[in-house]
This record gives C-alpha cells, structure tokens and sequence, in this order.
C-alpha cells in the first residue's frame, strides 16, 4: 500500500539531512577529541599554541564557508540532489583520500595514516587539512538539504521538512557526545580514545552518497530547466500517490508556470539582482541575520566542552527541543518561535553575565559551569561525596545550571532550527541557490570569526563580553518583530509578491499575522488561487475589457 503523499514527502526531506548528522557529530566529536591525551601528544609541540587549538575547531566552518562559492552554481546548474552527493564525495574524500591531498608523504606513513586524514592523522597539518575539506564538503550539504525540502514539500508541512536539518544536526551531536564519553572512559589514554570517534562519523555519509539520486529531483528546478513532463511526474509521485491529473498538481504546475513566466521577463538571474532588486536585497539582509543570530549562540552556548558527561546530558535537552520545534513549527509560525527564543536565549545571557560579575573568577577558570559539573556528575554519587570533595552546592550552581537548560532548549526548539528554514523558503526558485549560498556563508564567516576572538575578549573584558550575546538576543527579537513577515503556509511561488507588497516594517499588520496553514493547499485544490499572487487574494479574470473579481475561499 502506497504511502500517503505528505509522509512521502517528509521522508524524502529526512533522508535528504542525513548530511545534517555529519555536521552535527562533527561539531559534537571535536568536543571530545581535543582533551584526548594522545591526541595533543600526535599533535606535537604547537598545540601549546591556543590559536592552533582553537583553528582546530574553527577551521571546519571555515571550509564550510569556502564550499559555498561553488554550491549555487551546481545546485541550479546540474540539481539539488547531484550537488548534495558531490557535497558527500567531497566530504568522504577528504576523510580517506591523504595520499591524494599529501602526495609526498613517505610510505611509512601512508601505511600509519590507513586511507583516513582526520582518523589518522600523524600531525596538525593533516588534522587542519582534513578538518578544513571536511567542512567544505558538509558547508555543500547542510546549504542545500533545508532548499531541497522546501522545494519538495506541501505547503502546509514545509516548516516540518526544513526544521528537520536541525533535529539531525541534533542527533549527530547527541551520538558524538555519548560516544566520545564512551571512549573516554573506556579507552582513555589510548589512540582510539579519539580515532575511533572520528572514524565513525563517515557512516551517515554512505547511504547519502549511495541513494540520494534514487529520491524525487525538486519539481521547481525542473520546470526551472523547461522539464515540465519530468516536473509534473516528479510532483505527482510527492504528492499525489503518482496521479499527474490530481488537482493539487495540475494547480501547483500552474503556479510555477506563472513564476517561471514572470522570471523570464526579468531576464536570467544574476548575483547582482540580489543586492539590487530591492524586494530581494530585503530578504537577503533578513536571511543574514536569521544565520548570524545562530552563530551568536551556538558560539557562545551554555554547554562545557571540557566536561563530556554534562555534554552528553546537555545534548538529550537539545534533542527534546529540536523535535518539539519538527512537530510544532507548522501550528506556531515563524514569527512567534523566532521571538520568544531570541528573548529567552538573551535572557540567560543576561543571568551569566550577572554570575560571572558576581564570581569574576568564572572568567578565566570557567567556575561558572562549576555549579553545573558538580550537580550532574557528583549528586550522583552521594551527598557525602560533594560536600567532601567539592563542598556544599550554592544557590548559584542551581541558577546556573537552570539557566544552561533554559538556554540550550529555547535554542533548540527555535532559533536553531528556523535559521535555516525561513531562508529557504522566502526565496523564488530563480534564485533561491546563490541567496541561501550568500545566506549561509555569512553563518560560517561570523561562525569563524566569533570562534577566533572569544577566547581573547574573554581575557580582554571578562564577563562584559556576554552582554554583547544578551543585547543581541533582544536586539533579534525586536528586528524579527519589526521586519519579518509570517511565511507559514503559503506557497513558495508567492514569496515574491509578499516581499513586493508586504511593508519594510510589518509589525502590527497582516502580513505579521499567521494565516491557516491549510489555505494555500485549500485553494490550489479549489482551483481559486491567483498564480504567483497571495494566498487569499482576489481571483481577477477580464471579462470583456473588464475585471470581474470573486473572493477566493480562505
């Protein structure tokens, strides 16, 4: 029996993130990898260096950056899922192609490296360059899985399809946690106390690279290339059971006729419309800042890196968060998520920022997370055991440590994953590769940077430096009210007539307001949608020189 078409469909966008696991376990793995003994020891002498160290980190979003001068490009030229598995290629080759990237290498240490750079790394060097092609490929696949969802779903379950790029970045980093907390128990010490976790992290990119093409192409980049027989067999399998005389595809097909139509009297996209066409140089800015707002946080998070237990925990609350926001997103809206997380993650920046003033040791000895180390790893014990070992816990370790889970949850459940789904969907099909490439490098650059100066301002000003996160956090929250229109619901073919009609400042009006989800979807069945128009606008046919108008069902 054949699945219903939106499970269909959303199972399509699930395997489509499975690049989302990689990011996620590599960002998650790096955690437990850098304090493994025998890898400062394989790292030599100049990982004393704490700008090495710390490039260890930040140069996989520095290759993430770099993968995006060529994502737009392949993307519109060749597809959305090619591109993903040349994202995959990349990503695996630069996990077990050494030989290729480092040809001089004697044959000694070919033997000892074993087809793998980052997993058998015998230096910095290699480590950087294995960490730096790895992100490359993974900047390639985390870009254009939230796109490839969008483009394939309904519209009434598009925020479930593009927030799953976060819930699987969750679970990567949730594996990364426990397994490195494995191995550092079990083998500490030892190589495989940070080998084996790097090795492991190859395998979600296998059946990405193996099966990606055996899924539906997106329907709207084939008409995009004059395919409209493909277009409409490939939309009636995603959302009619394969039925291409279904109305939901016959009206859908419409609908992207008139935005190709309309494109083409534009002309053909170029990089210069995006920052010269106002209506899309507008949601260029808005896309930027939905990204940056992400690398504020997740840079700055509440989560101890030096403590992997705390990491492991931390990770299940993140998990919690990003599968409320997958079921949710769609009932919610954009708006309201975006701003009630930004105001809550400002929040306990503002209550660390308090701490820390309070406690100025906490700056350069990290005794702000101290509360929260000893309430997980030690409470568990015996209350004898902290108050011996550590002393009686404060009430600042429990404000602390409610404030790490308040954070790391509102984080999760909806910043996170609306960084990457509401850029995805407010872009037309013609240009919506090279905006959500422009989008995302702009993630990794302020990613990069961010990594880069925080250990130095943090000696620099101390505490002072978290309330540059706290006003940021409020400071999003207002823009996002000001300025962001509600996206949930309507069709990615009228993206452009919202940011057309819509107003710079969009607060208090409708276009703020969150519509039935269903209305959009209700109309392309009822056949009274305007093509390209808004969902819910007037239907207007000539009628003998004239328009008659009728009001189209809501």
């Amino acid at each position: 029996m054949a699945l219903p078409p939106k499970v269909y469909t959303w199972l399509c966008g699930l395997f489509a993130s499975l690049g989302s696991i990689i990011f996620g376990y590599d960002l998650g793995v790096i955690a437990g990898v850098l304090p493994a003994p025998d890898f400062m020891h394989v790292m030599g002498p100049r990982y004393q260096d704490p700008n090495l160290q710390g490039l260890i980190t930040s140069i996989f979003v520095l290759g993430c950056f770099f993968g995006m001068f060529i994502v737009a490009y392949f993307a519109d030229r060749f597809g959305r899922r090619k591109t993903i598995q040349v994202g995959a290629a990349i990503y695996m080759y630069a996990e077990f192609s050494p030989v290729l990237i480092f040809p001089r290498l004697s044959q000694a240490d070919r033997r000892s490296v074993g087809g793998a750079l980052q997993t058998g790394a015998q230096n910095m060097d290699m480590m950087l360059a294995g960490r730096f092609f790895a992100g490359y490929g993974v900047g390639i696949v985390s870009d254009l899985a939230p796109l490839y969802q969008a483009e394939i779903a309904h519209p009434s379950i598009r925020g479930r399809l593009t927030t799953l790029q976060q819930f699987m970045l969750g679970i990567g980093a949730f594996c990364a946690s426990w397994i490195t907390y494995g191995t550092s128990a079990g083998l500490k010490g030892s190589q495989g106390e940070w080998r084996i976790p790097l090795g492991i992290q190859i395998v979600p990119a296998i059946p990405l690279i193996c099966f990606i093409l055996l899924l539906p192409e997106s329907p709207r980049w084939l008409m995009e290339k004059g395919k409209e027989d493909e277009a409409r067999a490939t939309l009636a399998r995603l959302h009619a059971r394969g039925d291409i005389h279904d109305q939901l595809v016959v009206a859908q097909i419409e609908d992207m006729k008139a935005d190709i139509a309309r494109a083409k009297d534009i002309g053909e996209s170029t990089w210069g419309e995006l920052f010269t066409i106002p209506s899309n140089f507008r949601r260029l800015c808005l896309g930027a800042i939905q990204y940056y707002s992400t690398t504020i946080f997740t840079t700055m998070g509440f989560s101890s890196t030096r403590i992997l237990l705390f990491q492991s925990i931390n990770s299940v609350i993140a998990l919690i968060g990003e599968a409320c926001c997958v079921l949710w997103i769609d009932h919610t809206g954009r708006r309201r998520p975006l701003i009630i997380g930004n105001i809550a993650s400002g929040l306990s920046f503002v209550v660390g920022s308090i701490l820390m003033a309070r406690w100025p040791g906490s700056v350069n000895n990290n005794a702000m997370y101290c509360g929260v180390i000893r309430l997980i790893i030690f409470s568990s014990v015996s209350p004898h055991s902290t108050r011996d070992y550590l002393g009686p816990l404060t009430s600042s370790d429990l404000i602390t440590l409610v404030t790490t889970w308040v954070f790391n949850f509102f984080f999760s459940a909806c910043i996170g994953p609306l960084s990457w789904a509401y850029p995805a969907e407010i872009f037309s099909t013609r240009t919506r590769a090279k905006s959500t490439a422009i989008t995302s490098s702009s993630s990794w650059i302020s990613n990069f940077f961010i990594a880069q100066v925080t250990p130095r301002a943090f000696l620099g000003i101390g505490w002072k430096y978290y309330l540059v996160f706290a006003i940021c956090g409020h400071t999003n929250a207002l823009v996002i009210w000001a300025f962001y229109p509600e996206t949930t619901g309507r069709r990615l073919e009228e993206m452009d007539a919202l940011f057309e009609d819509a107003p710079i400042f969009v607060a208090n009006t409708e276009y703020a307001k969150m519509k039935d989800r269903h209305a959009a979807e209700r109309e392309l069945l009822e056949g009274s949608f305007v093509p390209g128009g808004l969902t819910g606008a007037p239907v207007r046919t000539d009628v003998e020189g004239g328009l008659d108008e009728k009001a189209s069902s809501t």
